[in-house]
């Protein structure tokens, strides 16, 4: 049974519902093309409209598939980036130029990440660049939806909270649960084991990874001020609680919110306010804030993401991969 967030909406529904048919029908048809890239892609995406943990997954499988020596690149829409056309991010450049995700997929998986609105000529310009005998794997970040570009497997995290939701405007689901049938497998939260289940019953086959998210929290002398401009803050909040972390007070900014001075000044006046003696953050927030943090007790809590039985799930991920380019 879903529960709405906005179910005052629900008579708009029917009208985004014809929205998605009508896109099926173009790719269905050949109107709206569907282009391949040389190397692999691998899709990590999911069907709300955000908060699901893709970034921490993407990070985790590049590390993962560098390991076992593919030349791993991420491709990315770059969701708010003031840069144009297609960009390779520099590591040293900013949020605002590259978008928040890409800058800290750059940074914390040490991958080539390229920026575009297309991300068929994101991939494009990496091929050219990277000439490689080996296997090449191409990642497409938050790329469940964006289907004119082939995919050879496309990764999906659901958890129960969607499972449950409805469609847009009224819930929070980009695509019905129906599509879930295109994933080549589903990723859901360890703590949720009970979604395998529900999903076996659904009719689902396919592999189910369990992740394990881990909130890396050092230890923290005395009470903190918070604050996060996440999809879904809430869980930020909740982990840092159950780490035992002392919370004077917590404040949100809306999801990939661009930081500026009169916001430093909110969150210094909220430290002489509580006298917390520390700002404590993610590393998303950290990547937005740029020069700002530098003048702020800040910290940051890291977010891990580490698949349940990762040996065998590369191993097939790495055999799909194979097989789909040869068959």
């Amino acid at each position: 049974m879903s529960n709405l967030a906005r179910a005052w909406l629900g008579p708009l529904v029917p009208l985004y519902r014809l929205g998605l048919a009508l896109r099926e029908r173009r790719l269905t048809s050949g109107s709206e093309p569907v282009e391949r890239l040389q190397w692999p892609v691998i899709s990590i995406g999911n069907l709300s409209t955000g908060g699901a943990g893709k970034t921490p997954l993407t990070i985790a499988l590049a590390r993962a598939l560098t390991v076992r020596g593919a030349h791993v690149d991420v491709l990315s829409r770059g969701y708010g980036r003031a840069g144009q056309g297609t960009e390779q991010v520099q590591k040293e450049g900013s949020a605002e130029r590259y978008g928040d995700e890409p800058l800290l997929i750059a940074r914390e998986a040490d991958v080539s990440v390229y920026v575009a609105a297309r991300r068929v000529e994101a991939g494009r310009v990496a091929e050219a660049e990277h000439e490689t005998d080996g296997l090449a794997v191409h990642l497409l970040d938050d790329g469940f939806q964006h289907r004119q570009l082939h995919r050879d497997v496309d990764v999906l995290l659901l958890n129960l909270r969607d499972w449950r939701d409805g469609l847009l405007p009224a819930g929070n689901l980009r695509e019905e649960i129906g599509a879930a049938k295109r994933a080549g497998v589903i990723a859901i939260p360890a703590e949720e084991a009970e979604l395998e289940g529900e999903l076996r019953e659904w009719g689902w086959s396919g592999p189910v990874w369990k992740l394990h998210r881990r909130m890396d929290v050092l230890a923290l002398d005395g009470e903190v001020v918070a604050f996060c401009g996440i999809a879904r803050p809430e869980q930020f909040f909740l982990g840092l609680e159950q780490a035992g972390v002392q919370i004077a007070e917590r404040i949100v900014f809306r999801d990939h919110h661009r930081y500026t001075q009169s916001d430093w000044q909110r969150l210094d006046n909220a430290l002489r306010r509580t006298q917390a003696r520390t700002l404590l953050t993610t590393e998303k927030d950290r990547v937005r804030l740029g020069t700002l943090a530098d003048t702020l007790p800040l910290r940051t809590v890291p977010l891990r993401t580490e698949i349940e039985d990762e040996a065998a799930a590369l191993e097939w991920l790495m055999g799909r991969i194979r097989s789909s380019r040869h068959s």
